[in-house]
């Protein structure tokens, strides 16, 4: 018997809708419900353990997978099984957890999972904009303590209307790439990228994310009231000493205060609030150390949260001592490192990032190979975090989801400003060498620098920053700072990275951790941080005004070409032997693809030298040279032969053609040596295909003048076996006897 189901639609507003359905599959799992959008299909269950782990935070898992059966498809590799998520899945991933997260109380500890899955793919519907739906209803079905119903939703625009979660066709054609998370009340999260739009124009999408979010949110209230909603589990609470916690603020934060204001560097400050807390702790005997010790910190830490933004908001002053707008000294250089391609150094305060470009050719495109998504990115740029950039030393243990998400922020900034028309696929990758707060941001600006320097035609340079918030709900205080540190971004009420151009916005990535954040206080952060960016803008323009008219001397130059379809076979040639041959004689990489609608081979001929280009260049236009009817040709003896010579065209070396010994000379030839010798150059007209022979025709006696009084007369032998024809056909019928009746 089927069980009962409970289900809610929601209406996009388009012909489209949403449904989100509980009560048929997964039910041991705490919550479970099934997404659907037209053929498209999402599976979340969500668990957490009655115990409490050890952990001092909430161990909150979030995995998000897409099932190649989705798609009728079989994954890669030899074991034809899924294995660790892609770059794609990860993306997903972090996206849903960073507004989940929030809303779970603080002192929640339980380990929670939540995992999705896309069980059924719709090509006209992009999964990873529902995730967030379905793990929020998944959520609102259990009895976990969660604060409120959230949703994501992404955000396009068309030909200036926005669009809810378009389609890939439609986003093709979108300036806005945005996805926002939000409760009903409360904007939470945005992600996205954008061809150059303006501040104004990112709030109105924001706007319109939230409103269709707020719906869905309605939507998640109706579902749980209908299945019946569960009481909130009980839970065992931190533990507290409110006589404790009086006892440290008072201990410490004056102190904390001083240091803060003291506008030190991030090792002097680390060292110094690191001393104080020694200090305190020593104020314990050893019994109420190993008792209270934990209560310890985090009451330290909680009065070194409320000095340090009580410094800003009261003095307008910061932990290194710039004020809310200041941006950090920024020096910059580029062709640092003499073998790459390409390369920069940008250094702001106490971060650095090394950027290096790598140009190559198509066969070294990203390959993306997911269930909803097939194709490569010719542009695309990694990310790496190593462990001292922080001074800290710790495994490493493959790349990181931060890494993932940091590299794929800086890629989404970039790549707008690649140019259609570039021949080469382009790899940047940033090393974080020191890091105190937007190394991300960093990335972008060392990663224009090092693409203008690697002679990439970028159609404008790209900078970056990082924004803060610390606001005081009470008295409604609050300060917008600009270029946040590390330690603003964890004390802070909101980590907000914008890229652009002097012209406009190009990506951008918001958490906000705090509720009911204005509209207006988002439009004077953007606002702000325009100021920054293009502060920021001019230092890297300073350092390198525009992209290299060349690639450097040691760097690959790319030329494409293209040949007929029917020559692809011939510039390979047998087991790819032509073309192996030629890229060991010429030193180049030669890569060709076929173009799918007009079937044309398109030549890529990657090589440092110029000559080598050049020779394969002369070996294509060999190999595709056609002549043309009645057109004259310069050719040079190559071979010579009883019946003619072998001549190959001089403006296509290796293409070869029989000179008959009959078109040599008006005069009759009995040697081919008394009318040319090897290695002679002279012209021939060529008259295409010999309709008897078969072949091609050329000669040079038609160029030749015609000696007067010549008469040209059939071959001896042609007329010769005429005659004997005729003669034999007479002969037949003179001796025919008349047939009888």
């Amino acid at each position: 018997m089927i069980p009962k189901t409970f289900k809610e639609v929601i209406d996009l507003g388009d012909g489209r809708e949403i449904s989100i359905e509980t009560g048929k599959l997964a039910k041991q799992a705490h919550g479970s419900v099934v997404v659907q959008s037209g053929k498209c299909m999402l599976l979340c269950t969500v668990v957490s353990n009655y115990k409490a782990s050890d952990v001092d935070f909430l161990p909150l898992t979030v995995d998000y997978r897409e099932k190649f059966a989705a798609s009728g498809r079989y994954p890669g590799g030899f074991f034809k099984r899924e294995a660790r998520p892609s770059d794609g899945e990860v993306l997903t991933m972090r996206l849903v957890d960073r507004v989940l997260r929030p809303l779970f109380p603080k002192d929640y500890h339980a380990e929670t999972q939540v995992m999705i899955q896309l069980m059924s793919h719709d090509e006209n519907v992009m999964p990873d904009a529902m995730a967030g739906l379905a793990a929020s209803a998944a959520i609102q079905l259990s009895d976990f303590p969660f604060e409120c119903p959230i949703s994501e939703v992404r955000v396009g625009r068309v030909n200036g209307a926005l669009i809810i979660n378009p389609t890939r066709a439609q986003l093709e054609e979108s300036d806005i790439d945005m996805v926002i998370g939000a409760s009903e009340d409360s904007v939470m999260m945005v992600e996205g990228e954008m061809k150059e739009i303006s501040e104004e124009e990112m709030v109105e999408a924001i706007k319109f994310a939230h409103e269709a979010i707020k719906v869905q949110c309605a939507a998640q209230v109706r579902l749980a009231e209908a299945f019946g909603k569960k009481e909130v589990r009980e839970y065992d609470p931190e533990a507290a000493d409110e006589e404790l916690e009086k006892k440290i603020h008072e201990m410490s934060y004056d102190k904390i205060y001083a240091i803060a204001k003291a506008g030190s560097s991030k090792q002097e400050r680390s060292t110094a609030f690191s001393d104080l807390k020694d200090e305190i702790l020593e104020t314990f005997s050893e019994e109420e150390q190993e008792e209270l010790g934990d209560l310890i910190s985090k009451y330290y830490y909680k009065t070194e949260k409320e000095a340090v933004r009580n410094l800003t908001l009261n003095e307008g002053l910061r932990l290194d001592g710039r004020q809310t707008t200041e941006i950090r000294p920024i020096w910059c250089e580029v062709e640092y490192l003499p073998s790459t391609h390409g390369s920069a150094i940008f250094t702001r305060g106490e971060t650095q990032a090394l950027a290096t470009v790598t140009l190559g050719t198509s066969r070294e495109a990203n390959q993306i190979d997911m269930p909803s998504y097939e194709g490569e990115e010719t542009f695309y740029l990694h990310y790496n975090f190593p462990p001292f950039s922080t001074g800290e030393a710790r495994p490493i243990r493959g790349t990181s989801r931060r890494e993932v998400g940091h590299g794929n922020l800086a890629q989404r900034a970039l790549k707008g400003m690649i140019p259609d028309d570039c021949p080469y696929t382009v790899r940047v990758v940033s090393e974080v060498l020191e890091s105190n707060g937007s190394s991300s941001m960093a990335t972008v600006c060392s990663g224009t620098m090092a693409l203008m320097d690697a002679g990439v035609q970028m159609k404008k340079p790209v900078s970056g920053i990082a924004m803060g918030l610390i606001s005081d709900a009470e008295t409604g205080n609050y300060a917008v700072l600009s270029d946040i540190l590390g330690d603003e971004d964890h004390l802070g009420d909101m980590d907000f990275k914008v890229t652009g151009t002097h012209e406009g916005i190009t990506a951008c990535q918001m958490d906000i951790k705090v509720k009911g954040l204005s509209y207006e206080i988002l439009v004077k952060a953007l606002m702000q941080a325009k100021d920054g960016r293009l502060h920021i803008l001019e230092k890297l323009t300073d350092t390198i005004a525009q992209p290299n008219a060349d690639v450097k001397p040691h760097a690959p130059k790319m030329v494409t070409t293209t040949i007929p379809g029917e020559y692809i076979g011939a510039l390979i040639g047998p087991g790819g032997s032509v073309i192996q041959e030629l890229q060991k004689e010429t030193k180049t990489t030669i890569v060709i693809n076929e173009d799918p609608v007009t079937e044309e081979g398109i030549v890529e001929i990657l090589g440092v030298d110029q000559d080598g280009i050049d020779a394969v260049l002369a070996k294509i236009d060999s190999i595709t040279f056609k002549p043309e009817v009645g057109s004259v040709y310069e050719v040079k003896v190559i071979k010579i032969l009883d019946f003619g010579a072998v001549v190959e065209y001089v403006e296509a070396p290796g293409n070869e053609v029989l000179l008959h010994v009959s078109e040599l000379a008006w005069e009759r030839t009995e040697n081919v040596t008394d009318a040319v010798s090897m290695g002679d150059v002279f012209d021939v007209r060529y008259f295409g295909l010999d309709q008897r022979t078969k072949k091609d025709k050329v000669s040079r006696k038609a160029l030749l003048p015609k000696p007067e009084g010549y008469r040209e007369r059939p071959p001896r032998d042609n007329r010769s076996r005429g005659n004997d024809r005729n003669r034999g056909g007479n002969h037949r019928n003179r001796d025919r006897k008349p047939r009888k009746d």
